[in-house]
């Protein structure tokens, strides 16, 4: 996500980071996570995909991108370079970027995005294979 600069009419802000195991999962929380619209005019919400050093990030507006699409449907590899199909891999820090009036606000819309973080990943956890390292082996 791009640097944040002060807005004088949201003056609130943070980000979440989220580190996933791939950019399969990244992209997976990011699509279902972005479908539902912030509820309140007074929050607006921003969700991006970052590499672990940082140094790439796609954006995204509570919207898919056509290249944010390419990506989610496997097409990646066939729509962009071999180089730049690999750079996407590395894309598996699902960030989260929040502004807000007050904070208030931003504290009642982060406990709503935090729930549905818990359901994605749960989800993640139990349909999907390796996707969370196991506590134990048997």
């Amino acid at each position: 996500m791009p640097a944040a600069s002060f807005d004088p009419d949201f003056p609130c802000s943070l980000i979440i980071s989220v580190p996933l195991p791939t950019h399969r999962l990244a992209s997976s929380a990011l699509r279902a996570l972005s479908v539902d619209a912030e509820l309140s005019p007074l929050v607006h919400r921003f969700f991006s995909l970052a590499s672990q050093d940082a140094s790439s990030d796609v954006t995204t507006n509570n919207s898919r991108s056509v290249d944010a699409a390419a990506r989610s449907n496997g097409a990646a590899p066939l729509v962009m370079g071999a180089e730049l199909a690999r750079d996407i891999e590395t894309l598996t820090v699902l960030r989260t970027g929040y502004k807000a009036t007050t904070n208030r606000m931003l504290r009642v819309a982060v406990n709503g995005f935090m729930e549905s973080l818990g359901v994605v990943l749960g989800v993640m956890e139990e349909l999907d294979v390796d996707v969370l390292a196991e506590e134990g082996s048997d």
